[in-house]
C-alpha cells in the first residue's frame, strides 16, 4: 500500500519521495528485526514449543516477503515506468527478472 500524498507545505522537513521510502524499508526492517529477536529468545529464554516457534518464524517470513515485495515495486516505478529511455527500462526489467527468477528458485 502506496503512501498519501502530502503536499511539501504541510510537512516539517521536505523530504524527496526517495527518502521516504527509504524511511519506510528501514522501519519495515525494524519490524522485522523485532520479530527475528522475539522468535530467538522464544527458543532460548523461553523453549517455546514448535508450533509457536513455526508461527513466529511464517510471521517473519511474511515481513520478509512483503519487503522484498515493495523493493520490486520501487524499482518498477523508479527504474521501467520513470525511465529516460525505452533501453533504460528494458535493461531495468532485465535486472528485475533475473533477480525475481533467482528469488523464486
Amino acid at each position: 500500500m502506496r503512501a498519501c500524498y502530502t503536499p511539501r507545505s504541510m510537512t516539517a522537513t521536505p523530504k524527496s519521495s526517495s527518502d521516504t521510502e527509504k524511511a519506510k524499508l528501514v522501519k519495515r526492517l525494524s519490524r522485522i528485526r523485532g520479530q527475528v529477536d522475539a522468535l530467538q529468545r522464544a527458543i532460548t529464554e523461553q523453549d517455546a514449543p514448535s508450533a509457536k516457534l513455526l508461527q513466529q518464524a511464517t510471521a517473519c517470513r511474511g515481513a520478509m516477503d512483503g519487503f522484498i515485495a515493495e523493493v520490486i515495486e520501487d524499482h518498477i516505478r523508479e527504474k521501467v515506468v520513470e525511465a529516460a529511455t525505452k533501453g533504460d527500462a528494458s535493461r531495468a526489467a532485465e535486472e528485475l527478472i533475473g533477480i525475481v527468477h533467482s528469488y523464486l528458485t
